[in-house]
């Protein structure tokens, strides 16, 4: 039996100051499975996000969450189910790193917003899972940007979702927590969690995600596997270059730009 879509967007369209920014986009995600967004800067990816979270509303279409209206869901219930890790986010206040992935209890909290040992221990684990236990009594605002996503990436798992809402969650990250966050987010599709992953990252999509979808003018041009999405004529109708698509030992498609000398 097929699983149903925890997360679906049904013939959605945006627009943002007069500006068609997405329309006719049905995209879903099911439990267990970990989605790709790609396509060019301004191509709609980030704004699927926030539609989601519900910081922007579709002009059409509908948003569903495990079959639901998404405006039909409480802002308590949606934090419990999605956990956004965004490019970048400004913390005003100094906190330290471990208060901030605490923060990611507070959609689980009673009413007067006092932590359990519970939502220590979960904070804890989540910070150890992630590799940044060592930056708990740090303040957020001394670290570097590669760690301060990492600790975002922490206190989205310590929200216990169902679903991650990813944005480019590897962009300031080496290549070690690069890998990490990637071995994190198939563990957590594994044990039943959906995805949703924002990425600039052939690589990245290529290896971490069971389905691509490619965004260009506001529409989804492809949806499907890596290795049918990542074609030759895919990459240059997505992003308008070409390139060479080469076989990684374990079958994924490695995308090489081709360079005139």
């Amino acid at each position: 039996m097929t699983a149903k879509p925890l997360l679906a967007f049904e013939d959605v369209a945006l627009s943002l100051g007069g500006q068609e920014i997405l329309r006719g986009v049905s995209l879903a995600v099911k439990p267990g499975e970990v989605l790709g967004l790609l396509g060019r800067n301004g191509a709609g990816k980030t704004s699927l996000i926030r539609m989601a979270t519900r910081q922007w509303t579709p002009r059409n279409g509908q948003i569903r969450l495990d079959g639901r209206p998404i405006d039909e869901v409480s802002r308590r219930e949606l934090a419990r189910c999605l956990a956004t890790v965004p490019q970048d986010v400004h913390i005003p206040f100094p906190f330290r790193a471990g208060e901030v992935v605490l923060m990611g209890r507070i959609p689980h909290q009673r009413a007067l917003g006092f932590e359990t040992d519970e939502d220590l221990e979960i904070a804890r684990s989540a910070m150890a899972e992630v590799g940044v236990s060592s930056l708990a009594d740090r303040p957020i605002d001394e670290l570097s940007g590669g760690e301060r996503q990492l600790v975002l990436f922490a206190r989205a798992l310590a929200q216990r979702p169902a679903c991650l809402l990813l944005d480019e969650p590897t962009a300031f990250l080496d290549l070690r927590h690069r890998m990490d966050v990637l071995e994190v987010v198939r563990r957590f599709a594994a044990n039943g969690g959906a995805a949703i992953v924002v990425s600039h990252d052939f690589a990245l999509a290529s290896r971490v995600c069971d389905r691509i979808a490619v965004l260009a003018d506001g529409r989804v041009i492809a949806d499907g596997l890596p290795r049918d999405v990542l074609s030759r004529e895919g990459v240059a109708a997505g992003f308008g270059v070409d390139v060479h698509v080469l076989e990684a030992p374990d079958g994924s498609p490695v995308v090489v730009p081709r360079f005139d000398r």
